[in-house]
């Protein structure tokens, strides 16, 4: 399942400790394609529309540390049944499974193995 694709391209940049795991995050768990292989410093990963540049930070705070502020990203998306239930069948780290919310968005959560948080949300039908 392709994230939405919006002709505004989104890019995202996060400061990683360990940028060999989070690379293989993104790529095994969420299906983002490598752009820079084999790079030691910065990595490129891509999913349809939205980038996310990793930069290896070894002694940066770990985002699980600040809470509620280590969400980086509101994702739109057209089924988040499907991308949620891929996410979680590639091992994703799920914090919440899609929820439907009374302001009129289906939304589930995920995390990175460092604690940076990502959400997505899904327009529900009027």
């Amino acid at each position: 399942m392709p994230l939405r694709n919006d002709p505004r391209p989104f890019a995202f940049v996060l400061a990683v400790p360990d940028l060999d795991r989070n690379t293989a995050y993104f790529r095994d768990a969420l299906g983002f394609t490598v752009e820079w292989p084999g790079r030691t410093d910065w990595q490129l990963v891509r999913r349809g529309s939205v980038s996310i540049m990793l930069g290896h930070c070894p002694d940066a705070l770990l985002p699980s540390a600040t809470g509620d502020h280590a969400y980086f990203a509101y994702l739109h998306v057209d089924d988040a049944h499907a991308l949620h239930a891929e996410w979680a069948q590639r091992g994703a780290i799920v914090l919440h499974p899609p929820i439907d919310r009374d302001w009129g968005m289906r939304e589930f959560a995920i995390a990175t193995p460092d604690g940076h948080r990502l959400m997505v949300g899904e327009i529900l039908p009027s």
